[in-house]
């Protein structure tokens, strides 16, 4: 009598044990963070805004055009100008926000390779004069000009969010700064 009423109680045991484990397998997983990526520059209002225009620079950045001006004649880029990080491992379905916290108007547009941007004494004082503008660089500079809504041309403090999708797998995704070309980011789309 005990076996039958222990295989009776064995049983149930098993068939709740299936009932319940598809219930935790069914579970939805928590949503991934969305990682940030800050725009950087450090421009000097006063001295930007003097030798471009007013307006050019709202930030409160030490460094001044004529510094900008000759680090980018020394070395092609200037260090204070920049993504971070420049590369980003992302999941498949995972988000990123880049924000544009320095004090210029930068973009933070998709493209098939890294190239010129569209303002071409940046592209001459950084290695890339006599090149064509990146396709992808002209359409969104277009589209911010004609104030298109998510432009990835960001003025100080706006930010641009996308997700990778699985369709990103395998390849690196690029991002680059269409008025500063040495401004890039490598995102790596992993499943």
């Amino acid at each position: 009598m005990y076996g039958l009423l222990f295989r009776g109680v064995a049983t149930l045991a098993v068939a709740l044990a299936v009932i319940v484990t598809p219930t935790y397998a069914m579970s939805p997983a928590p949503p991934l963070p969305t990682l940030p990526v800050q725009i950087h520059d450090e421009c000097n209002p006063a001295t930007f805004n003097a030798a471009v225009g007013p307006g050019t620079c709202v930030g409160n950045g030490a460094v001044t055009f004529q510094q900008f001006v000759g680090e980018l004649q020394r070395f092609q880029f200037a260090q204070q100008w920049q993504f971070v990080p420049a590369q980003l491992h992302i999941s498949v379905n995972q988000s990123f926000t880049a924000t544009n916290t320095g004090g210029e108007l930068h973009s933070f547009t998709e493209v098939a390779a890294f190239g010129a941007g569209v303002i071409p004494l940046v592209n001459d004082l950084s290695g890339h004069g006599g090149e064509t503008p990146r396709p992808e660089c002209l359409a969104a500079f277009i589209a911010f000009q004609n104030k298109v809504p998510n432009s990835s041309f960001l003025l100080p403090g706006q930010s641009f969010t996308d997700t990778e999708t699985v369709d990103n797998l395998g390849a690196p995704v690029l991002y680059q700064c269409c008025i500063h070309p040495w401004m890039n980011e490598t995102i790596t789309v992993r499943p």
